[in-house]
């Protein structure tokens, strides 16, 4: 595999709705933690979710979608990118 070529990633966050800014917070118990300003109110919580990672790591929209615990604070996140883009999240501790 190339070094630009697509991999996917599902990637297991902890989301945290009406917060006072956007914001990747790091990890937490294997579970990277996110801020968002949305509330958690017809999907916009999940979408601003998709708009922050994918802005993050400099992804179209369309290569980020949460497809798992839709209606949860923990979701799974799939992410379509290179190896190059997904070394921009952080490290894990």
């Amino acid at each position: 595999m190339s070094e630009n070529s697509q991999k996917e990633v599902m990637l297991e966050v902890r989301v945290s709705p009406k917060a006072s800014r956007n914001a990747i917070n790091g990890w937490h118990e294997g579970r990277l933690k996110i801020s968002v300003t949305a509330a958690p109110d017809r999907g916009k919580a999940n979408q601003a979710v998709e708009r922050l990672l994918a802005a993050q790591l400099g992804l179209p929209r369309g290569a980020v979608e949460v497809v798992h615990g839709h209606t949860q604070r923990n979701k799974r996140v799939r992410l379509r990118a290179s190896q190059a883009v997904l070394t921009l999240l952080p490290a894990r501790r």
